[in-house]
């Protein structure tokens, strides 16, 4: 696998807009989330950094929609060259996992480059206004580490956006797996390989 970082958008920026389909064949757009913090995570279904995090993920959705955070996961690798992230399977992952938010698949990768996503996984949390406060790690751990899976640093900026408060600037990017890139579609922000994991 390829180590690769978020590319850390600035803080302030707008959340790009979206219209992409779930597992449950339903479309669902940014517009459905309007006047309300929104957590976009860009996953798939193999990377071992999302495997490690899977069922933290999982009880971080069940834990914060009812505190009224949205989330939806985005998978924005090839799906000719990984079909194991394809939809059919997405669909299967979704339901394993226990995912009770959106698990969104962009066919086309232009989801993930207007995000500038550059790993799996790959966090950007929104306040109500659609304005970027927080881009980083969801915690310390890593796979092959004894660190615990906490989710300390995605979550005090979730309980901050979500108290009105300042979050902090102190962000530490996420590093997971590169996302899979049609060979058209790489953007110029990526430098990351191209070799996958």
């Amino acid at each position: 696998m390829v180590r690769t970082a978020s590319t850390m958008l600035p803080l302030g920026s707008t959340a790009p807009d979206f219209s992409l389909p779930n597992v449950d064949g339903k479309t669902v757009s940014l517009a459905d989330f309007h006047g309300r913090p929104l957590l976009v995570i860009f996953m798939c279904n193999h990377c071992p950094y999302v495997k490690h995090l899977r069922s933290a993920l999982a009880a971080f959705g069940k834990e914060y929609l009812p505190k009224g955070l949205a989330v939806v996961g985005i998978s924005s690798n090839d799906a000719d060259a990984y079909p194991q992230d394809g939809p059919d399977l997405m669909k299967a992952e979704a339901k394993e996992a226990g995912y009770t938010f959106p698990y969104l698949f962009d066919a086309t990768q232009s989801v993930a480059q207007a995000y500038r996503a550059a790993c799996t996984p790959d966090f950007f949390l929104f306040d109500k206004n659609n304005k970027l406060v927080y881009r980083g790690q969801f915690d310390d751990s890593r796979p092959k580490t004894e660190i615990p899976i906490t989710g300390a640093d995605l979550r005090a900026a979730a309980d901050a956006v979500l108290a009105g408060a300042p979050v902090t600037e102190r962000q530490l990017p996420s590093i997971g797996c590169n996302i899979k890139w049609k060979p058209a579609n790489e953007p110029d922000y990526f430098t990351g390989l191209a070799a996958g994991s």
